[in-house]
């Protein structure tokens, strides 16, 4: 059976897909090896969310060429579907598939090696595996039974983005928002609960969008409706995402359940209500924010100010002991003066968060912030970003130590020797990141104890 070597770029939401292929493939019969050996097929899983992400797909794509002329270069994902043109005139691709074809990976590769093997034209199957992403409605279904890691799965709920920030290609690349059958859902997570996984992350392009399509009375069937483009863009929340929550919250095995990045909108009052009945959901939330000044939001398209995500932390900080609140920053966006800094800085300050991801601008071609006028130069987004990654330090240290002396529960993953003594490294439910030290192999173990202090500055020590 021939081989084929995989390579992924992006987000989580690729990573799920790309475990799902990998797992088709299997199924099948292919042989995976790892990408930097010779194989007969290679397949990239592409990205699009940055002018950078573009020229890295383009560069896998050309290195698995490069490694074996003679294999069958497969592009897959966001940049197929926003570079479409591009690459079916790049002689270094074979075969070309876009998103909501990914499940088809198979059947399209294994028409292409039988055309080609009986001598017969291949360029117009070359992109046969693209479609219109908004042409119809449908969620495409994959199921996964195991991943790469042994103790958390990442399962999509949903797809596409009906956002549209003006800073971001995704919804071109994704589409409008399609959401997955709960019972499909259930299913998933009840075969991943037999295989031992104990903590799942619901994970998406936006999952607060979840059920935002599915018509009333419709969410049992699936029967999702087509979205305009502006739909979704003012919601208050979908109720969905708690129903989802709440169904499959009693399934045995699942000990944990974690959310992926939220929309601070969908904390609602109503919502936080519901979430406090729920005792696996984790006590860690990503909130994006953007930016700490309403004037840069609007320029965003953020639909939210900072006043409303503030109640939207104050909301959950009512319901939790202490919760771990993270979220992402784009400094040095499109006519971010000093003065708008310094508002996004002490906006920050009085936040508290455990952790941010600080990113400086990039500008990407074809949204609608690539055509803003005040630019900021490279050098004063460096200074701004160094300045928030330096919070960024102080005010994670300052979460962690308050959890110094308190007692709590660690998922372990994986063991690692430091300083010549063997530690068991986990997550607690916050996702602080937590070493024991022991030669018992606690793998996929959730232990409760005490935390005596600091490690290192990436781990803390459990007693």
């Amino acid at each position: 059976m021939k081989s084929v070597a995989l390579h992924n770029l992006g987000c989580k939401v690729n990573a799920y897909e790309m475990d799902v292929m990998q797992q088709i493939l299997r199924e099948k019969g292919y042989v995976i090896v790892p990408f930097d050996e010779a194989a007969d097929i290679y397949i990239v899983n592409t990205c699009t969310v940055t002018n950078i992400a573009d020229r890295k797909s383009r560069q896998m794509l050309h290195q698995a060429k490069a490694r074996n002329p003679k294999a069958v270069v497969v592009a897959v994902g966001c940049y197929v579907q926003t570079a479409s043109k591009k690459l079916l005139q790049d002689a270094g691709v074979d075969l070309a598939i876009g998103n909501n074809k990914k499940g088809e990976v198979v059947s399209l590769l294994e028409r292409f090696l039988k055309e080609r093997e009986e001598g017969r034209e291949l360029e117009a199957l070359k992109g046969e595996g693209i479609i219109d992403i908004n042409a119809g409605c449908a969620y495409e279904e994959m199921t996964l039974k195991h991943t790469a890691e042994h103790t958390r799965a990442y399962i999509k709920i949903q797809d596409g983005c009906n956002q549209f920030c003006t800073y971001c290609i995704i919804p071109f690349a994704r589409g409008r928002v399609r959401s997955r059958r709960f019972e499909d859902i259930r299913e998933e997570l009840t075969g991943l609960a037999a295989a031992g996984y104990k903590e799942v992350v619901l994970t998406g392009i936006h999952i607060s969008s979840y059920g935002i399509d599915f018509a009333d009375g419709d969410w049992e069937e699936g029967r999702s409706r087509k979205l305009a483009a502006e739909d979704g863009q003012a919601y208050g929340g979908s109720p969905k995402l708690a129903s989802l929550l709440e169904r499959i919250h009693d399934i045995d095995g699942i000990e944990r359940i974690r959310l992926g990045s939220l929309e601070p909108r969908i904390v609602t009052k109503a919502f936080a209500d519901r979430l406090r009945l729920l005792p696996k959901i984790c006590p860690h939330f990503h909130l994006s924010l953007q930016s700490g000044c309403d004037e840069t939001l609007k320029r965003m398209n953020r639909h939210y100010t900072t006043g409303e995500y503030l109640q939207c932390v104050e909301l959950l900080r009512s319901i939790y002991a202490a919760p771990a609140i993270t979220t992402d920053i784009i400094v040095g966006f499109p006519g971010e003066t000093d003065e708008e800094f310094a508002e996004t800085y002490t906006f920050l300050e009085k936040l508290e968060l455990f952790e941010m991801h600080v990113f400086k601008y990039s500008e990407r071609k074809g949204t609608r912030a690539a055509g803003f006028q005040d630019k900021v130069s490279g050098s004063v987004r460096t200074e701004r970003s160094n300045r928030l990654l330096h919070l960024k330090k102080q005010q994670s240290a300052a979460f962690r130590m308050a959890y110094i002396g308190q007692e709590t529960e660690v998922l372990f993953e994986e063991a690692k020797e430091i300083d010549g003594k063997q530690y068991q490294i986990g997550h607690t439910g916050q996702y602080i990141r937590v070493a024991k030290c022991t030669k018992e192999k606690l793998s996929n173990c959730i232990i409760g104890g005490r935390i005596a202090g600091f490690l290192n500055d990436e781990l803390m020590l459990m007693e």
